[in-house]
């Protein structure tokens, strides 16, 4: 059923095939328990990352209204505002974006380098921001300016995270769950970070149809259970009605939020130790904001027995162009 609602939805097809799912070996042996990596951070554009899957979406509607502009919003770091505004220059559309520094540095590579620095190369126009908490409004209103300067934006919420944009990862839901049965595993979970939501929704949404018996894991990244559960709960929920299904009975929203401390963007020493064990034993990178503290929780989880015995899926999201702005912590 989900993916016959789900074909109904216009996409630009900028992946150019699956990503793969490959077993992480020296990994595995050092931990004894098999972990495969659903490798999304080779998605093609600007450096790859999960937000293109989101986009193929959203810039698929916003070429469908004319749009000439697309307009968003994230931290100075954000992956997100990277692959919209590659993508923008992509397709010949102009990119205007909010971008707020939540760590308070001053730090000139934070500032500067990294993602930031990729931005000006997209030839991206950038506004700072005091903060996001009012992101919606402040996205609205720029809007405004721009149509009143005779522009016409497209306006891509944080993360990409709406019910259109989570389509993307139903759609990688359906991809994964054809590639675990393709491999004949019975895997005991699969983790990735939770943050905007829109990819834990997707994913849990499709996986909740086809292999309701598989748990997925959200590690937060910037808030509480309680503070991220309606957020994940909620898009899942609005994005079930985009497609005009009934969420699955088997839908669950599963969140570990040790990890995230002290805050989003801020690494912590689980972080920092889960970047350099993967980088040293695999030559894989993760980021200090999202994967970095995802892969400490499934480290800490093998360590405390919270899985169930089998395999364990990771979700590369990206993010790597981040370490360039965090290179004084390592």
């Amino acid at each position: 059923m989900i993916k016959q609602q789900l074909d109904r939805f216009n996409r630009l097809e900028l992946l150019g095939g699956a990503t793969a799912l490959e077993k992480l070996e020296r990994l595995s042996a050092w931990l004894g328990r098999d972990i495969y990596v659903k490798r999304d951070d080779t998605t093609p554009l600007a450096m790859g990352g999960n937000k293109l899957r989101k986009l193929e979406y959203l810039a698929a509607d916003a070429l469908a209204q004319g749009a000439d502009t697309l307009v968003t919003a994230g931290a100075i770091q954000s992956n997100h505002v990277r692959q919209t505004a590659a993508l923008a220059a992509k397709l010949g559309l102009d990119c205007v974006a909010l971008l707020e520094n939540p760590v308070g540095t001053e730090d000139p590579n934070y500032l500067g380098n990294g993602n930031r620095l990729l931005l000006e190369l997209f030839n991206a126009k950038v506004e700072l921001v005091e903060n996001l908490d009012n992101a919606d409004e402040l996205l609205n209103a720029l809007g405004d300016r721009l149509r009143s300067n005779g522009k016409k934006p497209y306006l891509v919420p944080i993360g990409g995270s709406n019910a259109l944009g989570a389509l993307g990862y139903v759609r990688a839901g359906l991809e994964l769950a054809g590639q675990i049965e393709d491999s004949g595993i019975q895997f005991a979970a699969v983790l990735l970070a939770s943050g905007s939501a829109g990819t834990h929704s997707g994913l849990a949404l499709a996986l909740s149809e086809v292999l309701p018996d598989l748990p997925v894991i959200g590690v937060t990244v910037s808030r509480t259970d309680e503070a991220q559960r309606p957020k994940v709960q909620g898009l899942a929920e609005r994005t079930a009605e985009l497609l005009d299904i009934a969420i699955p009975n088997s839908f669950k929203v599963t969140l570990w939020d040790e990890y995230f401390a002290p805050r989003y963007g801020e690494p912590n020493a689980g972080t920092l130790a889960a970047i350099k064990l993967l980088a040293s034993q695999e030559g894989l990178l993760l980021d200090p904001v999202y994967t970095g503290k995802a892969m400490a929780g499934l480290l800490d989880g093998i360590g405390r027995q919270r899985f169930e015995a089998g395999p364990i899926i990771f979700l590369h999201t990206g993010g790597a162009p981040a370490l360039f702005a965090y290179d004084s912590i390592f």
